[in-house]
């Protein structure tokens, strides 16, 4: 399975307006190559460069295994679970200080997570054991000026 975006290359620097700073749009990410048996994908955006532990910053599951792509500003059809800021969906970067390093990783799992809406992240990984059958990682960087 690969992940890729046309708004940022693998290590390079998200677009300003993708983050707090410039409007909080959320990337396109493209899906190829998802393996056969899959049932639903999962998708988490985090931050691990922060001084509390990691940052939530986007939380979906129970996305059609026929997802190929998720358009730019938009999100995408699935469960959401609570973020960071609080809230559900995308929520851009916002780096009190320094270059920090954001994650989006997808998950094709071999069945739909039975976790309501508005769960945490813990939760979610709890409910992904032993269900996952591959992922994809995409990792971009920003800096405030």
């Amino acid at each position: 399975m690969k992940l890729t975006s046309p708004d940022f290359e693998e290590g390079g620097m998200l677009p300003r307006e993708m983050t707090y700073d410039g409007g909080d749009v959320s990337p396109e990410l493209n899906i190829t190559e998802v393996p056969e048996g899959t049932k639903s994908l999962a998708l988490i955006m985090d931050d691990l460069d922060t001084l509390r532990g990691t940052f939530v910053h986007w939380l979906v599951w129970n996305i059609p295994s026929a997802t190929g792509r998720i358009e730019r500003g938009k999100e995408p059809v699935g469960t959401f679970g609570v973020i960071g800021f609080g809230g559900k969906g995308y929520r851009g970067p916002c780096p009190p200080s320094g270059t920090h390093r954001y994650y989006f990783k997808f998950y094709a799992l071999d069945e739909e997570l039975e976790l309501k809406e508005g769960s945490v992240k813990e939760a979610f990984e709890e409910a992904m054991e032993g269900h996952i059958i591959e992922k994809a990682e995409l990792m971009g960087r920003y800096k405030r000026s």
